[in-house]
C-alpha cells in the first residue's frame, strides 16, 4: 500500500502482537516474498551516504520487523494444506500459532492481541469476525455462535460457508485472522479434501468443535480491505493514499474536482 508491500504490513501487525517469527507458505520457486525481508547492505549504504534518512528507515523496517522463514506448498490445495506446511516449524513449547492472510486488511491493527486474550482466558482456538448485517452476509463463512459476557466475543458452535441471507445462522462473517491451537494440525489429517483435493481450514475447525475443543470469535469493530480482486486492491490504495501526509491533501484535492467533472 503506497511504498509498503501488503506483506510487510501483516509482518508488522504479527510483530506488535508478540510474535517473534514469521512463516511464509509459498509456492515452489517463488521466494520474492521472503527476499522483500533481507537486509540491503549496497542499497543502505548509498542511502545513508546521500543522506537520505527517511527512505534508509524505509528500507532497514522490513528486515528489522520480524525473523523471517519460508516452508514451500508444493503444490496448491487449499488454505489447510498450506497451514498443515507449517507444523514442522512450530516449537515442541509453542501451543499455538497466528495465521494471518496477507491479501485481507484487517484495519486498525491490534485485533491479533485482543484474540491473544481471549485464547488465554478460554483456551482452544480463536478467530476473528466481523458483523455484517444483511444480504452481503453471503459471500463469507458465517459462524453459528453463542454470546459469553462479553458482547465482542462468541463461543462458535459451528461455521456455514456462504449461505443465503435468510439461512445464516449469525451476522457474524469470518476475517482472515486466527490464532489456531496445534491441535489443528491433527485435525487437518483427519478431514477430507473437497473439490479439487483442496484441503479446508473450516472443515478442520468444524472437526475440533464437534469433539469439544473450544473455539471463540473476537468481533472486530473495524474495517477491512481484500487484496485479494483488483477493485478491492484499489479502494484499499486510495484508503491508504487518503491517510497518507505526504500524499493525502493533494489526492482529495484530486479525487473531489475528478468526481465533479
Amino acid at each position: 500500500m503506497i511504498d509498503t508491500p501488503g506483506i510487510e504490513l501483516v509482518a508488522a501487525e504479527a510483530a506488535a502482537a508478540g510474535a517473534r517469527q514469521l512463516l511464509i507458505v509459498t509456492s515452489p520457486d517463488k521466494d520474492a516474498v521472503a527476499a522483500h525481508f533481507a537486509p540491503q547492505p549496497e542499497l543502505e549504504a548509498t542511502l545513508k551516504e546521500r543522506g537520505k534518512d527517511a527512505l534508509l528507515a524505509k528500507v532497514r523496517r522490513a528486515s528489522e520487523l520480524i525473523e523471517v522463514r519460508t516452508v514451500t506448498q508444493a503444490e496448491p490445495r487449499g488454505l489447510g494444506h498450506a497451514v498443515g506446511c507449517a507444523a514442522g516449524a512450530l516449537a515442541d513449547d509453542e501451543q499455538a500459532f497466528a495465521v494471518l492472510l496477507p491479501d485481507d486488511l484487517v484495519l486498525p491493527t491490534g485485533v491479533l492481541s485482543r484474540m491473544a486474550e481471549v485464547r488465554a482466558e478460554h483456551g482452544g482456538s480463536v478467530l476473528c469476525a466481523f458483523d455484517i448485517p444483511g444480504p452481503e452476509i453471503s459471500a463469507y463463512g458465517v459462524f453459528e455462535v453463542a454470546d459469553t459476557d462479553d458482547p465482542d466475543v462468541k463461543r462458535v458452535h459451528g461455521m456455514v460457508e456462504k449461505p443465503p441471507p435468510d439461512q445464516a445462522p449469525s451476522s457474524f462473517a469470518a476475517a482472515g485472522r486466527y490464532i489456531l491451537d496445534r491441535a489443528i494440525f491433527d485435525a487437518l489429517e483427519r478431514v477430507t479434501p473437497g473439490a479439487g483435493g483442496e484441503l479446508q481450514l473450516t472443515d478442520a475447525v468444524a472437526l475440533l468443535i464437534s469433539e469439544g475443543h473450544p473455539v471463540h470469535v473476537v468481533v472486530h469493530r473495524g474495517e477491512r480491505h481484500d487484496l485479494g480482486n483488483p477493485g478491492g486492491y484499489v479502494r484499499a490504495f486510495v484508503d491508504f493514499a487518503l491517510r497518507d501526509p505526504d500524499y493525502g491533501d493533494e489526492l482529495r484535492a484530486w479525487l473531489a474536482a475528478r468526481l465533479e467533472g
